[in-house]
C-alpha cells in the first residue's frame, strides 16, 4: 500500500492487532447495533415528530432550526460499544471522555440503549413517545446542548472548549486503582496546545495506585472546514510521534463495517489486557515502573455510514459531514428524500418494535448497573465524595504580639497546615502547580509527600529532588495540564488545591472559565451531587515582582474570575498569616465553588492574633480600631485596604497622615472577601446597604487600596451609597525592573501617593494640607532616588512599623502639643 493510501480512512479494516474474537452472530448484533445507533444521532439532529418514520418523512417532522454534528458520532458510538463487550467480559470499572467538539449525538445514543438515559429522565422512555422527546429536546430550547453537557449522564468532561480530555481523565483516574478511563480524543482537538502537552501524563501515572486511561485518538480527517493535521501525515511518522510521547499506538483504520467490528475488538481487547497486565505486574512486585500505556488510533471517516456525495459534492469522509450534514431538507424536497433514505438505510422499523422500544438484544448487549459507562458514579463525583479529614487551623497560629510590629512568612507558615492536610488525606488530596511549589514557599508538604515522578532519576535527584512514584504533588510545567488533572480529580469526587504564580494564572484562565460553568449548570441539574470547590492559590504577587519586569506584573486573573455566576466564584485577599489559615480552612472545607486566594509569598507584617484573624475572616470586612482615630466621632477620612501588599502600604500612610495632622479622625477598613464590596442584589456576600455605611458611610472621602486594577473596585460599588466618594488605587499597568516601592509609586499605590491623595480628599484641610504634601511629594523623590542608586529601598522605609504604643501613644502626645513630625 503507497503512503498516501495508507492514511486513507476507506477501505477493508487495517489494523496493528490481528484476530477475530467475535462470531458471525455477534458480528450481526454489533452491527444492527450500531445501525441503531447511527440512527439515533442522525435523528436528534433532524427530527421533532415521526421518530420512527413510521410514515413518510415531511418536512412538518424536521426541527425548525437544524443543530447538531453528527461527524464524530459514528465513530465514538464505535468505540464505546465494543467497550461495553469489554466491560462486560472483565467486569471493569469504566467511563467515557467524550473529546471531540460537539460530541453529544454519538454518546447520547449510547446512554439511551443502555437505558439510563430514560431512568434520569423518565419522560424520554424507550418507546416511541420517549424517543420522540429524546430526539426533540436535543439542541432545543429547554433541552439538552451538543456537548456532553451537565445534563447528559455519565459526563464529567463537556468538551465545549477543546483540549482537556486527556487531562482531565487522568485526573479522574489518580488514586481510582480500578478505573479505566476510555477518552475520545477529536483530532482537531489534537491540534490544540493543552491537548499536545496533556499526552505527557503518562509520565505520572502510578500503575500502582492508579487507574488507567485509554486514549483512542480518532482520525476522521476534518475540521469544521479544513484537514486535520495528524490525518495528513506519513504513517510512520504519526507512530513515531506517538512513541516518542512514551505511548503505544494501535491502529485501527478502514470504513468497511464488518472487518472493523473485528479489528476494533480485537484491538480494545488488547489494550485492556495490556493495562491489566502492567497493573498486575506491578502491583504483585510493588515496584512502580512506568510502563509503555496503551492506545489507540481509529482512522474511519468524518460522517462514517453517510452518503458520500449530495448533489456532485463529497460528503461523508470529508468537512461537510461535520456538522448539520443535509442542511436544507425543509426548502428542497431532493434532500428531504434522500435525507429519508438515510435515515431508513439503519433500518429503524427492524431494529424497534410497533410501540416504538428497541431490539432487546441492545440491552442484553450493554453492562448491567453502575458498570453501564453512562451510571458510572465517578462522573458524578459529588456521590463518592468524603470529607476531609482536618487539623485544627488555629493550631498553625503566628503570634502577634503586637499589631504591624512584627514580621512573618505567611505562606511557609500555612504550608505546615497544608502538609498536615495532605498527610490526613493521602488517597483523596493532591497539590498541583506548574514547578512552582518550592518557589512558591509551600515546601514543607513534602514532608507528608513528594512530587509524583515516573521517569528516570539521577543520583543528584536525592539532594532536594523530593521525587517518589507515589507522591501527592503534581508538578508539570503546564498550567492547563495541571488545572485539567485538577479539574478531573475534583470532578470525580476528590480534593485539591493548584498553587500559581499570579501573573500566569492566566494562561489558564478559559479553563477557569469553562469550569465555572460546568459547576454552575450542575446546580440546575437535580441529580448531580456537589463537588468539592477548586481551589487556587496565587502567589508572588503583582506588587513583589518588582524584579522579575514587566511581563510578571498582572493581577488580572480576578477580573475574570468576578465575571463568572456568584453561585459559584469566591475571591479572598488575606492581608495577614493567621487570616491566610482561616480562609485556606474554609476553602478546603467548602463545596462547588472556584476559590481564588491571593497572598504573597515573602515575610509580610502580621496584624491579627488568630482569634481576632477568625473574628475578621468570618465577616469578611471589617474596621480596625488598633489603627482607628475615629471611634465615637464621625470619621475624615475612610482608609480601606485589599490585599497584604497593599493593606501595609495603607497603614503606613495612615501613619504618615497623623504625624502630620494627629487630630485627624481615620477610619481603616481591611477587606478580605472581595465581594462584601459587592450590592448584594447581585451576590449574596454582598454587604446591605446599611452595614455599608456603617464602615465606609455615604458621605466621607474613601481612600481604597487595592490589590489589583483599581476600576474593578468601582465596577463592583457602584451602587453603593457614596460611591461617588470612593478613590480606588492598585495596578494601573506601569512596570518595569523596579524595587517594590518604585513599582507602587509607578502605580500611586505606595504610603507617599495614598496620603497625598487623602489630602486632597479631605475637604476642611484645604490649603492647610499643602506644607504636609510637599513634605510628603520630596520624601517620596528621596526614596525613589535612593533607590535608583543603590538598587534597593531605603530601609527606613521597608522596616517600617507600626509606632511603639500605638494611637493612644499618638493621641496623648497630640492632647499635649507635643505630636512629632518624623521622616519615618
Amino acid at each position: 500500500m503507497s503512503d498516501l493510501e495508507s492514511i486513507k480512512a476507506f477501505g477493508p479494516a487495517r489494523s496493528t492487532v490481528q484476530g477475530s474474537p467475535l462470531s458471525a452472530e455477534e458480528i450481526k448484533d454489533y452491527n444492527d447495533y450500531f445501525k441503531a445507533s447511527c440512527y439515533l444521532a442522525l435523528g436528534m439532529i433532524y427530527l421533532k415528530e415521526n421518530p420512527l418514520l413510521r410514515e413518510p418523512l415531511k418536512k412538518e417532522h424536521l426541527k425548525a432550526r437544524l443543530l447538531g454534528h453528527f461527524g464524530s458520532a459514528p465513530g465514538q458510538i464505535f468505540t464505546y460499544m465494543h467497550f461495553n463487550r469489554l466491560i462486560k467480559k472483565y467486569d471493569l470499572d469504566a467511563y467515557f471522555v467524550s473529546g471531540p467538539g460537539h460530541g453529544a449525538p454519538g454518546v447520547l445514543s449510547q446512554s439511551y440503549l443502555e437505558g439510563v438515559y430514560s431512568e434520569v429522565y423518565t419522560n424520554k422512555s424507550l418507546d416511541g413517545e420517549g424517543l420522540q422527546k429524546f430526539f426533540k429536546y436535543f439542541s432545543f430550547p429547554g433541552g439538552t446542548g451538543s456537548h456532553a453537557t451537565p445534563e447528559m449522564p455519565g459526563s464529567l468532561h463537556e468538551g465545549g472548549e477543546l483540549g482537556y480530555s486527556i487531562s482531565h481523565a487522568f485526573g479522574s483516574v489518580f488514586d481510582n486503582p480500578n478505573l479505566i478511563a476510555l477518552t475520545m480524543v477529536g483530532d482537531g482537538e489534537a491540534e490544540t496546545g493543552p491537548l499536545a502537552t496533556s499526552w505527557h501524563s503518562n509520565k505520572f501515572l502510578n500503575p500502582i495506585t492508579d487507574g488507567a486511561v485509554l486514549p483512542v485518538l480518532h482520525l476522521n480527517g476534518y475540521k469544521i472546514n479544513n484537514p486535520t493535521i495528524l490525518a495528513r501525515i506519513p504513517h510512520k511518522e504519526l507512530e513515531n510521534l506517538f512513541l516518542g510521547y512514551g505511548w503505544q499506538p494501535y491502529f485501527v483504520e478502514g470504513d468497511e463495517v464488518e472487518s472493523m467490528h473485528q479489528a476494533m475488538a480485537a484491538t480494545l481487547e488488547h489494550c485492556v489486557r495490556e493495562i491489566q497486565s502492567f497493573q498486575q505486574k506491578a502491583r504483585a512486585s510493588g515496584e512502580a515502573a512506568r510502563p509503555r500505556w496503551p492506545m489507540i488510533v481509529l482512522r474511519s471517516p468524518k460522517g462514517w455510514t453517510g452518503p458520500r456525495m449530495v448533489d456532485d459534492n463529497y460528503l461523508a469522509g470529508f468537512w461537510r459531514a461535520h456538522q448539520v450534514p443535509i442542511t436544507d431538507p425543509q426548502k428542497n424536497p431532493e434532500h428531504l428524500k434522500l435525507l429519508e433514505a438515510w435515515l431508513r438505510s439503519y433500518e429503524p422499523d427492524r431494529l424497534w418494535d410497533s410501540e416504538g422500544r428497541p431490539d432487546g438484544r441492545f440491552r442484553r448487549m450493554c453492562p448491567d448497573g453502575n458498570r453501564r459507562m453512562s451510571a458510572n458514579p465517578v462522573a458524578n463525583g459529588g456521590l463518592l465524595k468524603k470529607p476531609l479529614r482536618m487539623p485544627q487551623f488555629t493550631d498553625y497560629a503566628l503570634a502577634v504580639e503586637r499589631s504591624a510590629g512584627v514580621k512573618a512568612a505567611s505562606m511557609s507558615n500555612m504550608a505546615r497546615f497544608l502538609r498536615d492536610v495532605m498527610a490526613m488525606n493521602m488517597h483523596n488530596f493532591r497539590l498541583f502547580g506548574p514547578d512552582e511549589t518550592e518557589s512558591n514557599k509551600l515546601g514543607a508538604v513534602y514532608e507528608a509527600g513528594k512530587k509524583v515522578w515516573m521517569g528516570e532519576y539521577f543520583e543528584e535527584d536525592a539532594n532536594g529532588g523530593n521525587l517518589a512514584p507515589a507522591g501527592r504533588v503534581m508538578e508539570m510545567l503546564s498550567e492547563h495540564t495541571c488545572e485539567g488533572w485538577l479539574e478531573g480529580y475534583v470532578l470525580s469526587g476528590r480534593h485539591g488545591l493548584l498553587n500559581s504564580y499570579e501573573p500566569f494564572i492566566h494562561v489558564i484562565d478559559s479553563m477557569v472559565n469553562q469550569h465555572c460553568k460546568w459547576i454552575e449548570k450542575c446546580l440546575e441539574v437535580e441529580w448531580r451531587a456537589q463537588v468539592a470547590s477548586l481551589n487556587i492559590l496565587l502567589t508572588a504577587v503583582v506588587w513583589r515582582q518588582d524584579h522579575n519586569g514587566f511581563t510578571h506584573q498582572d493581577p488580572g486573573f480576578l477580573d475574570i474570575v468576578a465575571n463568572k455566576s456568584p453561585k459559584v466564584v469566591r475571591i479572598y485577599l488575606p492581608p495577614d498569616g493567621n487570616c491566610l489559615l482561616s480562609v485556606m480552612d474554609h476553602c478546603l472545607r467548602s463545596a462547588n465553588y472556584v476559590n481564588v486566594v491571593v497572598a504573597d509569598k515573602q515575610e509580610h507584617l502580621q496584624y491579627l492574633d488568630m482569634d481576632a484573624a477568625v473574628q475578621h475572616c468570618t465577616k469578611g470586612i471589617g474596621i480596625w480600631p488598633q489603627f482607628s482615630t475615629d471611634a465615637g466621632h464621625d470619621p475624615d477620612l475612610v482608609m480601606a485596604s485589599c490585599g497584604d501588599v497593599s493593606t501595609h502600604e495603607s497603614l503606613a500612610a495612615v501613619d504618615l497622615l497623623l504625624q502630620h495632622f494627629p487630630e485627624l479622625k481615620i477610619r481603616v477598613v481591611n477587606c478580605v472577601d472581595l465581594f462584601k464590596l459587592i450590592h448584594p442584589s447581585d451576590h449574596p456576600h454582598g454587604l446591605s446597604d446599611r452595614e455599608w455605611i456603617a464602615l465606609f458611610t455615604d458621605d466621607t472621602p474613601v481612600v481604597f487600596n487595592f490589590h489589583s486594577y483599581p476600576w474593578m473596585v468601582h465596577r463592583l460599588t457602584y451602587k453603593r451609597p457614596g460611591a461617588r466618594h470612593i478613590h480606588v488605587r492598585g495596578y494601573k499597568e506601569k512596570g518595569n525592573i523596579d524595587t517594590p516601592l518604585e513599582l507602587a509609586i509607578r502605580n500611586q499605590t505606595d504610603r507617599f501617593s495614598l496620603a497625598i491623595d487623602a489630602i486632597d480628599r479631605i475637604p476642611h484641610l484645604k490649603n492647610r494640607g499643602s506644607a504636609a504634601r510637599q513634605t510628603l511629594l520630596n520624601a517620596q523623590i528621596v526614596a525613589r532616588t535612593e533607590a535608583f542608586e543603590t538598587g534597593m529601598d531605603p530601609p527606613r522605609l521597608t522596616e517600617w512599623v507600626w509606632p511603639e504604643g500605638g494611637l493612644l501613644s499618638k493621641i496623648g502626645q497630640a492632647a499635649e502639643g507635643k505630636m512629632p513630625v518624623r521622616a519615618k
